[in-house]
């Protein structure tokens, strides 16, 4: 197993478990102390894991994280998501995808359509796409570039977007609160708003252990979201709010 596949599944399993022992990682995932100590350093230099004597809990304030590390939080689950989403979309259709880890993994799903229109701010999404063969328009807004995020924002990204109109908006969140809505740790957070204003349709991609988490710059509310799609592990009381609120939500189970 390569190590950043090995990494990803001890997010999986702290996020399901909770604090735990090295000694029980190790027995675990059947490898040395050695590696497994490495791959918890690697996490914990991504700020994704706190180390504790003799053991690591997953770090719930993941703050505004570089979207490598973001990735490989509960990996697994965000691909079901994004091939979901990907299902939502027509040849023809006018998108765009925000610069979230979650709507990153729907990128492989695109390369087959031949004339979708696809905006996004986000750098890695572009150079996928540039891999594809096929008649696909892609836009960028331009601005100022964030090595954090691996995307664009400011006033000139802002103004792009609101020269079009698009059928879908496909983005992500850092929490969703059921009285604030969208949130994200992101401060430069605007060109998300931007995005919400030119789009028809706006489908959150959301793992569930996004609900129930305020983070401190508020996207949209959730009167806004017309698509939620999320995993099986959604609280059923959130569920049940959700589509209180007219919101349809797709739940996708595991492999």
């Amino acid at each position: 197993m390569k190590p950043i596949e090995r990494q990803a599944q001890i997010l999986e399993y702290l996020q399901q478990n909770g604090h735990t022992s090295v000694e029980t990682l190790i027995a675990h995932f059947n490898t040395t102390g050695t590696t497994i100590r490495k791959d918890l350093t690697r996490l914990q230099q991504g700020c994704a894991v706190i180390r504790t004597y003799g053991g690591v809990m997953l770090n719930r304030d993941e703050g505004d994280q570089p979207i490598d590390k973001k990735t490989l939080i509960n990996i697994d689950r965000k691909k079901r998501i994004a091939a979901r989403a990907a299902t939502l979309i027509s040849e023809g259709d006018s998108l765009i995808c925000d610069a979230g880890s979650t709507v990153l993994q729907m990128v492989p799903h695109l390369a087959k359509f031949n004339s979708i229109t696809v905006m996004t701010n986000s750098l890695s999404i572009v150079v996928e796409l540039n891999e594809f063969d096929n008649d696909q328009v892609i836009l960028m807004p331009g601005g100022t570039y964030r090595r954090t995020s691996a995307s664009f924002h400011g006033s000139l990204a802002e103004s792009a977007f609101s020269h079009f109109s698009f059928d879908k908006l496909f983005i992500g969140a850092d929490g969703v609160d059921m009285n604030a809505g969208v949130t994200t740790f992101n401060e430069v957070f605007a060109v998300s708003q931007a995005m919400c204003h030119a789009a028809k349709e706006i489908v959150l991609l959301v793992d569930s252990s996004k609900f129930g988490r305020r983070s401190p710059n508020v996207v949209c509310s959730l009167s806004r979201v017309d698509v939620l799609i999320t995993d099986n592990n959604i609280p059923q009381d959130t569920l049940t709010q959700l589509k209180e609120k007219g919101i349809e939500v797709i739940v996708v189970g595991d492999e």
